[in-house]
């Protein structure tokens, strides 16, 4: 990705905010193993000032969209506070395997790291961190569903591993919906499709949306998405 191309993903900008829409396929910040990652890139989102941005939050490697950078120490603080108490709102879009019985739901079920021979994932334990997402169905095709889902926590992998706990697996996440990647090229269907931030007292919150990646626009199509009425 050059410069020019992540400066052109930018969403929101403002003195001390940045939202851009991060692309699948790439880490935020280095890997135990190496790779390319987003932070090769931050210095071409200076936009003038001295230092580059740093992330606020975290998104999957394989998990597109809106993702909230601060510009300055002070913005990063005033983030980092707002995350940390639940005070922003993220929706994400996912299609899963199956249909939900119900339109709508809430997925209240603790979630605790659990470390594995072959690596880590988050399982629904009681003893875990609380965890709760809320969904709503927004269309299906029968064999698969696209869903809204808003996490009013932030625990780890909790939207991949709250659908797969509720019988609708992610398609194509490789740790919680085995056998759903050949459904998509081994593409994760997660989207960060908005945010919104009440980041100045008294100001209508700092929001954007990330537009439909091409990865996952045939589907969602499938399950009734009009890419006419939102882009």
């Amino acid at each position: 990705m050059t410069p020019e191309e992540l400066a052109a993903r930018v969403l929101y900008r403002d003195g001390g905010v940045l939202i851009i829409d991060k692309p699948a396929g790439l880490m935020v910040h280095a890997g135990p193993k190496g790779g390319d990652h987003l932070g090769n890139y931050l210095d071409g989102l200076r936009f003038g000032l001295k230092s580059s941005p740093e992330l606020a939050h975290r998104l999957d490697k394989e998990t597109s969209g809106c993702l909230v950078l601060g510009r300055t120490r002070k913005a990063l603080a005033q983030l980092g506070d707002l995350f940390a108490k639940g005070q922003v709102d993220k929706t994400y879009w996912a299609v899963v395997v199956g249909r939900p019985r119900e339109a709508e739901g809430v997925i209240d079920l603790s979630l605790k790291k659990r470390e594995r021979s072959h690596g880590w994932r988050m399982e629904v334990d009681r003893s875990g961190l609380p965890s709760v997402t809320q969904w709503k169905l927004l269309g299906s095709d029968g064999r698969l569903s696209w869903l809204e889902c808003q996490p009013l926590t932030g625990r780890t992998h909790q939207i991949r591993a709250h659908c797969a706990a509720i019988g609708h697996p992610l398609v194509g996440d490789p740790i919680y919906g085995r056998g759903t990647g050949t459904l998509a090229g081994d593409r994760l269907l997660l989207h960060s499709r908005g945010i919104s931030l009440p980041v100045y007292p008294g100001k209508p919150a700092v929001a954007a949306t990330a537009p439909v990646p091409e990865h996952m626009q045939s589907y969602l199509l499938a399950c009734g998405w009009d890419a006419l009425e939102t882009v």
